[in-house]
């Protein structure tokens, strides 16, 4: 994504939402590297507090989910990234009951990417917070989201 096309306001709202053939909401996501693959960049959740890989809905104005996962890189964790892989898409593996309106079915399309720019200003600063952990830390912050831990493990950082 080229300077001139980030923005500083973050996308809301589902009116523009991708949906899959069985009603599933199509979201992408990056998994942050550093350059030497030793550490990736995880953002604190807004809705549980707990850390989370960049991700959210891929939008009918986008043309790739690659597209999406770098604008959602973008605003909640205020960085620019070079994707170097697809990861591939990972199932919903919630339980039924944990399905809800604001967190319905959905397909996640991951992208492994190298943080090339970590800006001080970005459009979800007030909302999140961003660190920088190793594997076995990122596996421990991600123990309780078995999609953004799958994600993880496709990955390839170092796992030491």
């Amino acid at each position: 994504m080229a300077q001139q096309e980030r923005s500083m306001e973050a996308r809301t709202g589902r009116n523009n939402q991708r949906y899959g053939p069985n009603g599933e909401r199509l979201v992408a996501g990056i998994v942050p590297l550093s350059a030497d693959k030793y550490y990736v960049l995880l953002i604190q959740s807004t809705r549980r507090g707990g850390w989370v890989l960049p991700k959210g809905g891929w939008e009918t104005d986008e043309a790739t989910a690659q597209d999406a996962a770098c604008r959602e890189a973008w605003e909640e964790a205020g960085i620019v990234v070079r994707v170097t892989y697809d990861l591939g898409t990972i199932a919903e593996q919630r339980k039924p009951e944990q399905l809800s309106t604001q967190a319905p079915k959905a397909a996640y399309h991951f992208f492994e990417a190298t943080v090339e720019k970590q800006e001080q200003v970005w459009p979800e600063m007030n909302k999140r917070s961003r660190q920088w952990m190793t594997f076995a830390q990122a596996s421990a912050a991600l123990a309780s989201r078995p999609e953004l831990l799958d994600a993880l493990q496709r990955c390839t950082m170092q796992r030491s």
